[in-house]
């Protein structure tokens, strides 16, 4: 599997449902998982035996410019001392709050937005060390719609 975008995270973008600057977005280390284009909620994934490890805090100094996603880089906090699994693991990023933002909503609720497998540093295997998630730094960064 390459880097995608869920189709109803497409979906949600266009009819507002989904707000890469305003609302929460979040990533999570997933493993267990295969990806199917039409899940649309965090529930879907681990529905489908997908195990969140790991889950970032609230993305920071997210841009939107020329339809283009980017965000700083995700280390520190839930990414310090990751328990060690030596199975691989994959990104999964998603809008964890409503559109408008505040807290998390439930994972039946949580929008799926991309799915990232590939790539520098790809697949990750926590070992109980620091991970960091260093998004590309090429034209499309994180994704362009």
């Amino acid at each position: 599997m390459a880097n995608a975008l869920f189709d109803p995270g497409r979906e949600g973008f266009l009819a507002g449902e989904i707000d890469w600057d305003t609302a929460v977005i979040k990533i999570a280390l997933v493993r267990a998982y295969t990806f199917s284009a039409a899940h649309k909620f965090v529930s879907d994934v681990t529905g489908a035996s997908g195990v969140l490890h790991v889950t970032s805090n609230a993305l920071a100094s997210k841009t939107i410019t020329n339809g283009v996603a980017d965000a700083a880089d995700v280390s520190g906090g839930a990414f310090d001392a990751v328990a060690a699994n030596g199975s691989n693991h994959s990104v999964l990023i998603f809008q964890s709050s409503a559109v408008t933002g505040g807290g998390d909503v439930a994972a039946s609720a949580q929008r799926l937005i991309a799915w990232l497998d590939t790539g520098t540093n790809f697949p990750i295997v926590p070992n109980g060390g620091n991970i960091t998630i260093a998004w590309d730094s090429g034209a499309n960064r994180i994704f362009k719609l």
